[in-house]
């Protein structure tokens, strides 16, 4: 691989980050800006993981872009938002700590060329009936576009590369806008071949990383935890077959995301089913063990980064597993609906995406089932012309993989439904549809539901249409997530503690890989990496201070 400067020595460093996700990156770099020798490793040989494919927005309330443009928040409408929220997995502390440090750690991001970010004007919070919640917008993030020719061959090894993604999320609808790039500006970001999304975030953090001689060293298996003296003092395993040792004077920093793709771990912890995680399959829960095995206190063990979605047959993951997408506006714009196994509706489908597991959760003791999987989504041809299934653009063909019929009937019995059943439920929501109201779920009667519809019609037309135009269509929705948010319990400096509440001397942690500052508490879009930013910061600062000595 190509090298920008030096390498680390390979037997002793500062401080080790584990992972090389935004989190891991974060950490490298706040550790190496402090003055701390590094070394960041990744068991894989692609960069980025979970963060490279996600749409990479940051959430973090009271963020150097808002402050620049002019837009109010205060530590105390944040925490008030919070608190508000609050189902009793809240930590003082660590709340605390990102809120204080979200926009110390983004301006020091920033102030290197580590990010380059944008406010998403008008994306709200996500519960705006709660105090401090922020109904305008301004603390998401999107991130500016980055050429991936200034990695030179590094950029081949960044997750999914090879899917080109050359627009900022607030050019696409699922952000706001039009969706509509003028073709001559298209043509000159594929000729330089520049990246938005995560693929941007991930780029951008990597050649910041590059720039400062870190390199990262891939392939390399963490095995085991060193410990000297009741300290972390560095990690054994083994790299391309051979055995790896690698020494840290100051501490070990964990943070290679969450346990969604260990199947052992997802049945011992989440709370409900999920079958159909949106991430990658490099998410195996390898940090989670080691801290495991090095005595933390885990928390929010039960909780994920939840979202409904659907799995597109035909472009598996690299080792064959099912590739899962999540499912925003697909189930919010008009001419669809959800459905359960009795061809009921039972939910607002424009509602939050991680609050919505609470339906798909929903536990029916009579039955000893949970009663809304499998779920479909229904659709007719006015849908199609309009509005995207999956990777599937209005225009394209649809796929084999769509359940498709003439009538609502001949669709139920191809998805085993009661026929009588669908055509009722369907009538029923056509009838509401058409007055403009949904008097079942309140669809279409939140600033939220109507930024992911279809802003071209007004009011609450936006999230509500019939179906009622052949053919008709289904997919089916699975519960699925977007990372797990659970696992060592850290304090404010990012130091994992152990089972007496006390930090365990050397380790750190940071992104999905620690019980989630916030909770299970999705603020917003962006409410997975604006912590992991974060903490990654704060770990990486802690542990080039050897802050726990």
């Amino acid at each position: 691989m190509p090298r920008r400067n030096q390498l680390v020595p390979m037997d002793e460093v500062d401080v080790i980050i584990l992972g090389s996700g935004a989190a891991g990156m974060a950490a490298a770099l706040a550790a190496h800006e402090a003055g701390a020798k590094v070394a960041l490793v990744e068991r894989f040989d692609r960069i980025g993981g979970t963060s490279a494919i996600s749409g990479g927005v940051i959430w973090v309330p009271n963020n150097p872009a808002m402050q620049r443009a002019g837009m109010a928040d205060s530590r105390e409408d944040a925490l008030a938002y919070f608190r508000a929220l609050d189902h009793g997995d809240l930590v003082d502390e660590t709340l605390e700590a990102f809120v204080d440090r979200g926009p110390e750690a983004l301006e020091f991001l920033e102030s290197i060329g580590a990010l380059s970010v944008s406010l998403l004007e008008g994306y709200p919070d996500y519960y705006l009936d709660r105090e401090g919640a922020k109904p305008a917008g301004g603390r998401a993030l999107d991130h500016d576009l980055f050429a991936l020719g200034e990695l030179d061959e590094w950029a081949n090894r960044i997750f999914a590369i090879e899917e080109p993604k050359p627009m900022m999320l607030r050019e696409t609808s699922l952000g706001g806008g039009t969706g509509v790039v003028e073709p001559e500006e298209m043509a000159r970001r594929m000729a330089t071949n520049e990246r938005g999304f995560g693929q941007a975030m991930v780029a951008r953090l990597l050649k910041a990383c590059l720039d400062r001689g870190i390199e990262p060293m891939l392939g390399v298996e963490t095995r085991e935890l060193i410990r000297e003296d009741g300290r972390i003092v560095g990690i054994s395993g083994a790299r391309n077959g051979d055995k790896f040792e690698l020494r840290a004077r100051r501490g070990v920093i964990i943070s290679t995301g969450g346990f969604e793709w260990d199947k052992d771990k997802r049945q011992t912890f989440l709370r409900g089913p999920m079958d159909a995680p949106a991430p990658p399959p490099t998410a195996r829960g390898e940090g989670l063990s080691l801290a495991m095995a090095g005595g933390a206190k885990l928390g929010n063990m039960t909780q994920a980064w939840w979202a409904p979605t659907l799995v597109v047959p035909d472009t598996p993951w690299e080792n064959g597993s099912d590739r899962a997408m999540p499912v925003l506006i697909e189930r919010t714009v008009p001419h669809s609906i959800m459905v359960n196994s009795k061809a009921e509706r039972f939910c607002n489908e424009a509602a939050n995406y991680s609050a919505l597991a609470g339906a798909f959760h929903a536990f029916d003791p009579q039955t000893y089932d949970y009663p809304n999987l499998p779920a479909w989504l229904i659709f007719d041809e006015n849908y199609v012309d309009r509005y995207p299934i999956g990777p599937r653009l209005p225009g394209q063909p649809v796929p084999d993989w769509v359940k498709r019929a003439e009538t609502l009937e001949q669709l139920a019995s191809k998805l085993g439904l009661e026929p009588d059943a669908l055509t009722a439920t369907v009538d029923r929501f056509n009838m509401h549809a058409e007055a403009g109201e949904d008097p079942d779920f309140q669809r279409g009667t939140s600033a939220y539901d109507h930024f992911y519809g279809d802003r071209s019609r007004k009011g609450t037309a936006v999230t509500l249409g019939s179906i009622a135009r052949a053919p008709f269509y289904a997919v089916e929705i699975k519960m699925g997530l977007l990372g797990t948010n659970g696992g060592a319990r850290t304090d404010g400096r990012a130091l994992i503690l152990g089972h007496d509440d006390q930090p365990i001397g050397g380790l750190f942690g940071a992104g999905n890989a620690i019980a989630c500052p916030t909770g299970g508490i999705y603020a917003g879009a962006g409410g997975t990496l604006g912590p992991a930013l974060t903490f990654g910061y704060i770990a990486g600062r802690s542990a080039a201070r050897r802050d726990n000595d």
